[in-house]
């Protein structure tokens, strides 16, 4: 069995910029990987997608660029919410320092998520 592992990151800031004492988080801080987990969907290899917040503060209002992305496996809309050309990840809500969420999905290729806005809470 072949796995294919890709990985698309968005590098984190080596020392967050500080205000007042707390850490400011950008996009910087969300990373995006998708690993091939092996499985086929309806004739479709299925990725593996782990979104984590490397920063100390929460995340929320997550918005990642969708355009083009398709799969033949569901995303539960609670984590990934397609919304056009831009997807919400989990429904707005913060996703705290240090913290990831995960979903699959299934297409011929990986899709490279990117970041596009966050609101952060510290």
């Amino acid at each position: 069995m072949l796995f294919i592992s890709t990985f698309f990151s968005i590098h984190a800031c080596v020392g967050c910029i500080n205000f007042a004492g707390s850490s400011y988080c950008n996009l910087n801080n969300i990373n995006i990987a998708a690993t091939r987990s092996g499985r086929t969907i309806l004739g479709k290899p299925e990725w593996n997608v782990v979104v984590t917040n490397n920063c100390n503060c929460a995340q929320s209002q997550i918005k990642l660029q969708c355009q083009g992305f398709q799969t033949t496996e569901i995303v539960s809309p609670s984590i990934l919410s397609i919304q056009g050309d831009t997807c919400i990840l989990i429904n707005g809500n913060p996703l705290k320092g240090s913290a990831s969420v995960s979903f699959s999905y299934a297409w011929d290729r990986p899709y490279f998520f990117r970041p596009l806005t966050s609101h952060t809470t510290c």
